[in-house]
């Protein structure tokens, strides 16, 4: 008898996802930012992934398309970097390689809302930022309403549920998949709706835990043909590592190591038991 495959919300799903990265080790190609390239990187080898942190233009689109995934992050943007994110955006676009975008502090400073804005014609599979900075990507787009939402850099000042009418009409307007991180994660495809409810409130005091997200997400996208799914199960990696590693981390420093190593630790039983995901009934 063959067993159908498990429903994409699902803790099983989940773990189907995180053992196909383990047996496929995807090379993912990061063009991110100097805070976080280095704790990306270790917790995409955590995982099973093969991080390559390559932003040189002359570069980039020779790797792009041998590349199982691509994920662009604005976090410290130069001139050289936005060189580099439109041509490799536009070769994975060519290529057909699946790409995710962090707009982090999008709405805030203008220079870094252009290049997200501009790259959105290159066709993101998946787009990962918090409340403040979708709500904020949707106005540009022309997808989220008459007034911007409020923010104060890579803080958001508003809920991800709150973000979530905005983070639809996003994903309607570019086809893109889109989570919205928060206490409660909101992902979305436009008709679908997925929360996960894995995470820790330390996790706010260790930087870069929601471009990490972004990079696990750019993992998932590579194993798996619904972005939403990835996106969903990449929320439930990241903030299950968190909440796990919370039981024994006394403070931001111990916690930040101590997700890496439940990143690698994790396995099938653990998913399952502990992940909280589930479609939002409309």
């Amino acid at each position: 008898m063959t067993l159908s495959p498990p429903a994409p919300f699902t803790p099983a799903a989940v773990a189907d996802t995180l053992e196909r990265i383990r047996a496929r080790t995807p090379l993912i190609h990061n063009i991110t930012n100097i805070v976080v390239a280095n704790s990306t990187a270790n917790a995409l080898l955590a995982i099973g992934a093969s991080p390559a942190m390559v932003e040189a233009e002359d570069e980039v689109a020779q790797l792009v398309p041998l590349a199982a995934a691509l994920v662009v992050n604005v976090g410290t943007l130069t001139v050289p970097q936005a060189a580099a994110i439109a041509r490799a955006t536009r070769v994975a676009r060519l290529s057909g390689t699946p790409w995710i975008l962090d707009p982090v502090a999008v709405g805030v400073l203008d220079f870094r809302s252009r290049v997200a804005l501009d790259s959105l014609a290159d066709g993101p599979r998946a787009i990962r930022g918090n409340a403040s900075e979708i709500m904020a990507l949707a106005h540009l787009r022309g997808a989220g309403g008459d007034a911007p939402p409020s923010g104060r850099g890579v803080d958001s000042l508003s809920g991800a549920a709150e973000a979530l009418p905005a983070a639809r009409s996003l994903a309607r307007a570019t086809g893109a998949c889109v989570a919205v991180s928060g206490a409660t994660d909101h992902i979305t495809d436009g008709p679908r709706v997925a929360t996960v409810a894995n995470g820790h409130p330390m996790m706010t005091r260790v930087t870069g835990l929601g471009c990490t997200a972004t990079a696990i997400a750019g993992a998932c996208l590579a194993v798996g043909d619904d972005a939403m799914a990835a996106c969903a199960h990449a929320m439930v990696l990241i903030g299950l590592a968190g909440e796990l590693a919370a039981r024994t981390a006394p403070g931001p420093g111990s916690l930040q190591v101590a997700i890496l190593d439940m990143l690698y630790r994790l396995d099938r039983q653990t998913v399952t038991e502990h992940a909280r995901i589930a479609p939002l009934e409309p």
